[in-house]
Parts: structure tokens; C-alpha cells; sequence
């Protein structure tokens, strides 16, 4: 499919980054998350997973890496780790990148310097096959902004410094696995979007990246956007049933869609 079929108008490329590592106590790993803060347009207060907007410079960053100029795969890729760096600190898919350097570099991002001029000045290449694809997001909610998203899941890199948040856009960062990230939602001690529920419901299939990874590669990559049925006279929000996600629906009153 190319990228434009069946996108709603003034749908905008987006990535997000999933970010997995052995939890110390053991059990299944942990994911890094970020809270949005009460003040953003899009899904305020909601718990989501680092990433953003396509950016017209990651797609020359991907063509240095050896990608078409308009690759938007591979310029998503290179969204989904700038993104993470801004908005964590953590330099995922940069082995390169030393930890002395890592502070100055996401000042650079922030400060809306280029990143293509940021990998000349330090001679560095991103690992951008370190990522795994998994999934293509575009809800087209009346209530919120049309991302078309696409989903990466990730090694976490070995890192020694403590990871903060970006304050203009986020308010809180925690690692947890995808079933207590569930749990608290259940509690009502935390807020996600449908999108994020649904791929943290995947998520909580496997234990650990590698057994991921393998799920991942078993099942397409399709565009989803979700839809409205009924079913037993209730309206529901609904997905594919083939894209291996153990939900497919959820009453549409209960949907936090933005």
C-alpha cells in the first residue's frame, strides 16, 4: 500500500519508539514510558511511549544511511531514536555516542539543531536495523490530531546516567512492563490512549525482546485505523483481528481516543 492510500487528509507521519530491558528483579521486561503533560493539545496527561513527528532533516539522516530520499520507513526510524533523545535523554540506535557527549547533543536537538549536522560534526552513523517494525497507527478521531505512526520496539542501550523528561512536552518517566503499565490503568492510576493500550496489550504477550521480535516478524505490518460496530447493541472501536493484537475491541464510551 503506498503511503497515501486510504490516509485522511492532513494525516501526519509520525514514530514512536518502544524501548525494552531486563527488569533487575526478573519477570518480563520493562518498557520506558513517558507521561504527556496536562498542557498538550494531544493526549494530555496520557502515559505513551517516546516519539513524534516526521521531520523533513530524518529523511536526509536516512539517505546518508544509505536509504531513497523518500523512504519514509526509514525516515521513521530515524524520528523514532531522535524523538526518544530529546524527549529521554536515552541514546537508543547511537552505540557511538559517548555518555560525555550525550547532554550536549540532546541540548543541540532541543535547540532545534539539524541532526544530520550533529552525526558530521561527530562522524556517527544511527544502527537504524537495530529496529524492529511491528505496527502502522492512524486513528482518525474527530476529537484529536491524525498521526500516521509507525511503531519500532528496541534493545535498550547500556546507559549510566539518570533519564528526564523533556518539560515542555512531558511531565514524568518510569520504566515498567507492559502488564503493570496495564495494571495501573486498571487502577485508574494512569490514562492511555486506545492506540497505546492495544500495543501494550501486545506487548504483554512476550517476556522479553527477543520473544517479541519473534511475534513481531510472524504477522504484516498493516495500516490500521480503527472503526466504529456493533456489537451486542454496544457500540464498539474496533481492529483488525489479524495483526496480533489479543484485543480487537473496546466499548466505544470507555475509549480514551485523545
Amino acid at each position: 500500500m503506498s503511503d497515501s492510500e486510504k490516509l485522511p487528509d492532513g494525516a501526519i507521519p509520525a514514530a514512536t519508539l518502544v524501548i525494552m530491558r531486563p527488569a533487575e528483579q526478573g519477570g518480563a521486561d520493562e518498557i520506558l514510558m513517558v507521561k504527556r503533560a496536562a498542557n498538550m493539545a494531544f493526549a494530555a496527561g496520557a502515559l505513551v511511549f517516546p516519539g513524534g513527528r516526521i521531520d523533513p532533516d530524518d529523511y536526509l539522516v536516512a539517505r546518508l544511511h544509505g536509504h531513497d530520499d523518500h523512504d519514509v520507513e526509514a525516515a521513521a526510524r530515524v524520528a523514532a531514536l531522535r524523538e526518544t533523545l530529546e524527549e529521554t535523554g536515552l541514546a537508543a540506535g547511537w552505540p557511538g555516542l559517548a555518555e560525555s557527549d550525550l547532554a550536549e547533543v540532546r541540548r543541540a536537538l532541543l535547540a532545534e539543531r539539524l541532526l544530520s549536522d550533529i552525526l558530521a560534526a561527530h562522524g556517527a552513523r544511527l544502527t537504524l536495523d537495530a529496529l524492529v517494525p511491528f505496527a502502522r497507527w492512524c486513528p482518525n478521531f474527530k476529537e484529536a490530531r491524525t498521526f500516521d505512526t509507525r511503531f519500532f520496539a528496541v534493545e535498550a542501550p547500556p546507559h549510566g546516567h539518570e533519564l528526564t523528561v523533556e518539560e515542555a512536552e512531558h511531565s514524568h518517566i518510569f520504566w515498567s512492563s507492559a502488564r503493570e503499565t496495564l495494571a495501573m490503568a486498571e487502577r485508574g492510576e494512569a490514562s492511555i490512549i486506545f492506540p497505546t493500550r492495544r500495543n501494550l496489550e501486545r506487548l504483554a504477550q512476550a517476556d522479553d525482546f527477543a520473544a517479541f521480535s519473534a511475534h513481531a516478524t510472524a504477522y504484516p505490518v498493516e495500516l490500521v485505523t480503527p472503526w466504529i460496530e456493533e456489537r451486542g447493541g454496544e457500540a464498539h472501536l474496533c481492529i483488525p483481528g489479524h495483526l496480533g493484537y489479543p484485543v480487537t475491541s473496546e466499548p466505544f464510551e470507555r475509549v480514551r481516543r485523545g
